[in-house]
């Protein structure tokens, strides 16, 4: 029971605090709707279970082994969200505020996005591994591990989902989008800060 109680603690926690997810999901919600930002906040979900299957299954002791491959990919990740920011700052298209038509982005990037973001999230990595390594004691059935992991994914699919949700409701998004220049920029410069900073620690 203890050990229940710290995980999930440790999750909310975890969950909660702001980072890249939180950024990526504003970003598709006001600008794409909240159907787009729901599925953003599903693929961020799916994108912690690539942290939980390696740490569950050692992949992480080879940390210490491949530390270039290790680097390359939290490389990858600040590329990404530096990417990202870069087209959300330098954007300069009109978003449509009717939502009864096509999608102006398919679900499927909505999703990729999201779980993108979050499985190269070094974030994530520390949070899961630390979680793993210093909370679950090694004689933990591995069912209750796996039954961990899946809380983890759904402490994030619920907190993001709460996320789209408000940051789609009509006044805010209509709020944002008659502001949408500076939406953009700020969103835009929070998004290549985190990539840079991300980047920075590796070098």
């Amino acid at each position: 029971m203890t050990e229940l109680i710290a995980v999930s603690l440790i999750t909310v926690l975890a969950v909660i605090s702001p980072g890249p997810d939180f950024a990526m999901v504003v970003r598709y919600s006001y600008l794409f709707g909240r159907r787009t930002g729901l599925v953003c906040a599903a693929g961020i979900a799916l994108g912690v279970q690539v942290h939980v299957f390696y740490t569950m299954f050692g992949v992480s002791l080879l940390a210490r082994y491949a530390q270039p491959v290790l680097q390359g990919i939290k490389l990858a990740g600040a590329c990404y969200l530096v990417y990202m920011g870069w087209k959300t700052f330098f954007n300069r298209s009109t978003v449509d505020r009717d939502l009864s038509g096509r999608p102006a982005v398919s679900g499927w990037r909505a999703l990729y996005s999201g779980f993108l973001t979050n499985a190269l999230n070094p974030k994530t990595t520390l949070f899961v591994v630390s979680t793993y390594t210093q909370l679950v004691s090694p004689g933990t059935p591995l069912g209750r591990q796996f039954g961990y992991g899946l809380f983890m994914s759904l402490a994030h699919w619920i907190w993001f989902s709460i996320v789209a949700w408000s940051i789609s409701s009509a006044l805010l998004r209509r709020t944002l989008l008659d502001h949408q220049r500076t939406a953009d920029r700020v969103v835009g410069a929070i998004l290549m800060a985190l990539g840079g900073g991300l980047a920075a620690a590796q070098v």
